[in-house]
């Protein structure tokens, strides 16, 4: 791999900021955010990378490749839950091969907001839509992880899921409810929108992001001392199923006809994992599976590796594929 490709990802700040926060709890600094602080960062990207999706699709309009682009989304959101339970089956129980299949077969977007600024260092461009497939590969896991419980559990004629509870929490949590909402926003208010709000949204949209990673570099490290318990066939999981997903999202992206930029974004969904949202509704929903080993796996390993070797290596693939 081009290791020009891997040098410009780390030099990125907010990687670095990452980097920092890692190095801060390695060292055992007293560097702390307060605790409400990352909640808005969170918050505010999602509103600021939603809000600039919306009014992309809003200047652009629907076309066949949008379409088959959210398609291919909800497909990878629903197939990848479904073959990782049975890999990890081979080790685990049904509880938790089916928490960790729904943590893997969701997305990070915090992961994805850190490959577009990757696009934007290296001057390739990416569509507004792609936000849409962000906000559509969230939910589907929750339900395809929550379906394979009541398959495959030896418990389930004594297990009773409230399906209400269990759809609110994957179609109206927090981010996703957000996410979506700005790119309405974004879609309704069009470019009077885009002036008024350019400001805040793009100029400061990194010092934001560098704040968040900042602080996940924090929380990253701290996971650390629990990946070890999750034993060496997690560990591998953790790193190539999501480069194994990623290639099928390459592959996917190439029959479509996806432009590099689009290319990226899409591999890096496929191959993150959810630390925040299928987390939530795991702990609600499947109270038998042990959330050290989906937190700790998703953000002790495949986040940080997704953000220094992954955006990197995926991008190399597509250029070497020849989009």
């Amino acid at each position: 791999m081009n290791t020009s490709l891997i040098l410009s990802n780390i030099l990125n700040p907010p990687v670095l900021f990452f980097f920092l926060g890692i190095l801060a709890i390695l060292l055992k600094s007293d560097l702390e955010i307060p605790q409400p602080l990352p909640k808005l960062f969170s918050l505010y990207l999602l509103l600021a990378i939603g809000f600039k999706g919306g009014y992309e699709i809003e200047e652009s309009g629907i076309n066949p490749e949008i379409a088959l682009t959210l398609l291919a989304a909800i497909f990878m959101a629903t197939v990848v839950p479904i073959y990782t339970f049975f890999i990890l089956k081979l080790k685990l129980d049904t509880y938790n091969a089916a928490a960790i299949a729904a943590t893997y077969g969701s997305i990070s977007a915090v992961t994805f907001i850190t490959a577009s600024s990757f696009l934007e260092q290296l001057n390739i461009t990416f569509s507004g839509h792609m936000v849409a497939a962000l906000a559509l590969m969230e939910s589907p896991a929750i339900i395809v992880g929550i379906i394979l419980v009541r398959m495959f559990a030896k418990s389930q004629e004594e297990k009773e899921f409230y399906w209400g509870e269990v759809l609110r929490e994957a179609f109206l949590n927090g981010s996703v409810f957000l996410l979506i909402g700005s790119v309405i926003i974004g879609i309704m208010t069009g470019a009077k929108g885009w002036e008024k709000l350019h400001f805040f949204t793009q100029e400061m949209f990194y010092g934001f992001l560098s704040f968040f990673l900042l602080d996940m570099g924090m929380v990253a490290a701290r996971r650390l001392k629990d990946v070890g318990k999750t034993g060496s066939f997690l560990i591998s999981f953790a790193v190539f199923i999501p480069v194994a997903n990623a290639i099928l999202g390459i592959v996917i992206a190439k029959l479509i006809g996806m432009s590099i930029g689009n290319a990226l974004l899409f591999a890096v969904l496929c191959a993150s994992a959810s630390y925040i949202a299928v987390p939530a509704a795991m702990r609600m929903t499947v109270p038998e599976a042990n959330p050290s080993l989906y937190v700790s796996t998703a953000l002790g390993i495949t986040f940080p590796f997704n953000i220094i070797v992954g955006i990197p290596l995926y991008l190399n693939i597509i250029k070497t594929i020849g989009f």
